[in-house]
């Protein structure tokens, strides 16, 4: 289907981990109250960290983002519809309107998407420009999986949180065969290194949203993607094809993170 030109950002999360207090953050005032409210992708780094992703996605080619977000995030579109409107990508927004996971969070998308390809991609994330580039030129499907021992080497985030991460298993044909939530250190000896870390960086077909209506809440509640997508796999016959960085991906969980993301983003110069 050639270039995909449309990319969908999960930016609905409550910010539970954002919102803690923590006393070792060094935060200026409004990077202290954009964390006090808990909307991760507005972050200032100079300029709202969202403007950032947007920008890398811009820069591959990508010229319309859907931002899912809740009903209160108003001031999410007062800054993109008024304040500071993108010049290279155009917004739009789907509302979710309960935090009820991240397969909910999609199929809020379906319109947006319509029929064609589209890329789906987390708020609190800066990724490599190539991953955004790579999933475009993608015919079907795929996903953008990540060196855990780079993410480990390179990256902001601490050793012991990505050891938690979720870790794919691909078939012999480069395509994605499982997520592996909370692997086992079974699992973990089970699989070839390198150990391929999933950060939520994806290409999907309209498929997905037929998988993510057709899922029940996991075990702790949620519609999960990745359960929406080993449906998609196993039911929907869906292809997955994956690719495989080394560059690390810049994580914005909590207030810890901010000035090593910022010390990291700060030779750019945001155009989205």
């Amino acid at each position: 289907m050639g270039q995909a030109t449309k990319a969908v950002i999960m930016a609905r999360g409550l910010g539970t981990r954002m919102r803690k207090a923590d006393d070792s953050a060094v935060l200026d005032q409004s990077q202290h109250a954009a964390a006090t409210a808990g909307v991760k992708a507005m972050i200032p780094i100079g300029r709202p960290f969202l403007d950032y992703v947007l920008s890398a996605l811009a820069d591959a080619g990508y010229t319309r983002a859907c931002l899912i977000i809740g009903p209160e995030h108003q001031s999410v579109r007062d800054y993109f519809s008024i304040q500071s409107p993108p010049k290279r990508i155009h917004i739009e927004y789907a509302i979710q309107q309960e935090p009820l996971g991240t397969a909910d969070a999609t199929a809020a998308a379906e319109q947006f998407a319509g029929n064609d390809n589209f890329l789906l991609l987390n708020s609190d994330n800066y990724y490599p420009p190539e991953a955004f580039a790579a999933l475009g030129q993608l015919e079907g499907a795929g996903v953008a999986l990540f060196d855990r021992d780079q993410m480990v080497a390179s990256g902001n985030i601490p050793e012991d949180r990505i050891l938690k991460f979720s870790v794919a298993e691909v078939d012999r044909d480069g395509c994605l065969k499982r997520i592996h939530e909370k692997p086992s250190e079974e699992t973990l000896r089970r699989l070839a290194p390198p150990l391929l870390v999933n950060m939520n960086c994806w290409r999907f077909s309209p498929a997905i949203f037929q998988a993510c209506r057709s899922i029940g809440p996991s075990a702790r509640g949620e519609l999960e993607l990745t359960d929406a997508v080993q449906y998609a796999i196993d039911h929907l016959n869906e292809r997955i094809e994956t690719r495989i960085f080394r560059e690390a991906v810049l994580d914005l969980s909590s207030r810890a993170d901010i000035s090593s993301v910022a010390e990291r983003l700060r030779t750019l110069n945001p155009n989205p």
